[in-house]
């Protein structure tokens, strides 16, 4: 790999992917907003009418190109900017302040809009902060047709774009010109811009924060999508590097399709399964075709965002049903809302510090009826008896407890109903917090299986928000006593009889594979695209070898030391591999 040095910028790996193209730097056209007196109150009326149709039919055309290439349930995004649209009170309230104040409509329009901004911006959540970027997007367009400006959004046929922020309809009119990669100085991983990106299999780095001051348009510019790297103006060294690398992912994707549907299982017989982490619908048949030996984590929160309102017992019975079906024979674990932290809440609630506030199964033991209904439609989704159940955030005894009693009132109702469901369904949580690595054992032998959330428990081992740009290199996966924990809690965990798996984004780190086996993890669980180079890296190595590598890491005392040791074993055990971290 290259030093670092002025040309080359790191930010959020959004999208994955590997590119080298010319840079088109995209300046949206600021437009100057002032308070001016009209002397023709019909005929700024009239401006604005024409303003909202012109907008509407705008995002509709919008709104029909996203489902042809998204799906209707992704292209909802849009649908649910038209419906700001058609918010009466906030239209007819922009109507009563010009007839009131005399002023231009594009000024009015601007400070009602931005209203919803501040109250978005002011929440302690990304997801909600990121949400704001949409409704500047329907602003600026109604402004736009206010003055008659026409919306550009045409660029020149691939390129990587380089812009500020992506709003998503900038990100779907794109790319009808074959759009090669984003580059964003704004945006992170829940962003919009970065799901559609994800969906469309296009690279992107985000959150690069001054990209689009230092790139011009013409600059040949590397994009990997993998790494959250960008190289602008590359040496020939690093275009010979990358051009490599390209070519080597190519005919690695080809060697992958021979092995993604076999089991992974090392060299002398230790079989670990590799699952699959769903955030949407959509990734079911891409999950599948990857070889996916069942699905460990089911994010509701973010399937119920495919949803205009929150889906009751019978929308939920579908979904679930679905996903069982289309896995079976294979397991499908799904996870019960895990809201709160950095995921939105369904209340306006403003907390000091939302990832030790009111998250995961405190809000829901809080909302017993929304709790039972997602567990009574899993329940009624359990037929083909492949489903599991999980919960998140637990931190006591007496919270797993208390959601089995629900558990088992669920249980007792639907046989009252005559409704048919899996009687020996599994229960299982996650250990996220400090609390359930301690007491693995005694939380373990509550429940039939555990996953381990590597991403909430690193940050409150360690005391590190992974969401702070100031303290991320703090974020460390190979420190002593996250390797010293996971064993800890593997090792407790199966002496109470619970099978353990992983489903953080630790699992989905290469570099960290071979230490997840030699620790003892019966499952990993990733998103889709991982899931063949998981099976690979696996099947190259022996479980002794791992398990070796593990107990010496065990012993060793910083971060530099494991991570070096680790870096050892793939050059001995997977060279293939190796020159990606020597």
């Amino acid at each position: 790999m290259f030093e670092q040095n002025e040309n080359i910028l790191r930010g959020i790996a959004a999208a994955p992917g590997l590119v080298i193209a010319e840079a088109y730097v995209y300046k949206k056209e600021v437009e100057t907003i002032n308070s001016d007196p009209i002397d023709d109150i019909n005929e700024a009326k009239e401006n604005l009418k024409y303003a909202l149709e012109k907008s509407k039919k705008e995002l509709n055309k919008v709104f029909s190109l996203a489902i042809d290439k998204l799906g209707k349930k992704r292209a909802a995004i849009f649908e649910a900017q038209i419906m700001i649209l058609d918010d009466q009170i906030l239209i007819e309230h922009i109507y009563e302040r010009i007839e009131k104040e005399k002023i231009n409509p594009e000024f009015i329009v601007h400070d009602e809009i931005s209203k919803y901004q501040e109250l978005m911006n002011a929440s302690s959540t990304e997801y909600m902060k990121e949400r704001s970027q949409d409704i500047e997007d329907i602003k600026n367009r109604i402004i736009k047709n206010l003055k008659r400006k026409k919306w550009k959004s045409r660029i020149s046929k691939n390129v990587i774009v380089v812009t500020d922020s992506i709003t998503p309809a900038d990100t779907i009119l794109f790319s009808r010109e074959n759009v090669r990669g984003y580059v964003t100085d704004f945006g992170g991983l829940t962003s919009h811009a970065a799901i559609l990106a994800r969906s469309l299999n296009i690279p992107a780095v985000l959150g690069l924060i001054d990209a689009s001051s230092r790139i011009e348009t013409g600059d040949i510019l590397i994009v990997d999508g993998y790494h959250g790297q960008i190289i602008i103006n590359p040496t020939i060294d690093h275009l010979t590097y990358f051009k490599k690398r390209i070519d080597e992912l190519k005919k690695h994707e080809e060697e992958l399709e021979k092995i993604k549907d076999l089991p992974a299982v090392t060299k002398d017989g230790k079989h670990i399964k590799i699952k699959g982490n769903l955030d949407l619908t959509e990734e079911l048949p891409f999950m599948i075709k990857n070889g996916a030996e069942g699905i460990g984590l089911v994010r509701t929160e973010q399937i119920f965002e495919e949803y205009e309102a929150f889906p009751d017992e019978n929308e939920q019975v579908q979904v679930y049903s679905k996903i069982a079906e289309q896995m079976f024979p294979n397991e499908v674990t799904i996870r019960v809302l895990d809201i709160g932290g950095d995921k939105v809440l369904p209340v306006d609630l403003q907390e000091s510090n939302p990832f030790l506030g009111w998250r995961g199964v405190r809000l829901l033991l809080d909302n017993p009826d929304l709790l039972k209904t997602q567990i009574r439609a899993i329940l009624r989704s359990s037929s083909k008896k492949n489903l599991c159940i999980m919960v998140p955030m637990i931190s006591s005894i007496f919270e797993i407890r208390k959601v089995k009693k629900i558990f088992e009132e669920c249980k007792i109702e639907l046989e009252e109903e005559g409704k048919d469901f899996d009687r020996k369904i599994k229960f299982g949580i996650m250990i996220e917090v400090p609390s359930a690595a301690v007491m693995a054992k005694q939380f373990a032998a509550e429940v039939d299986f555990v996953s381990v959330g590597t991403n909430d428990l690193i940050q409150y081992l360690l005391a590190v928000d992974r969401s702070n740009d100031i303290v991320t290199k703090l974020y460390q996966e190979f420190h002593p006593a996250v390797i010293g924990t996971l064993k800890h809690i593997i090792q407790k965990s199966k002496e109470a009889g619970a099978k353990v798996s992983i489903c953080g984004e630790m699992g989905a780190d290469l570099l960290a594979v071979p230490l997840l086996v030699g620790l003892g993890f019966d499952s990993i669980s990733v998103s889709a695209p991982v899931i063949p180079t998981l099976k690979e890296i696996i099947r190259l190595i022996n479980y002794s070898d791992a398990k070796d590598l593990a107990n010496e890491c065990l012993n060793y005392l910083t971060e530099i030391e494991i991570k070096d040791r680790v870096k050892q074993f793939f050059a001995l055990n997977l060279k293939e591999f190796a020159e990606e971290w020597l």
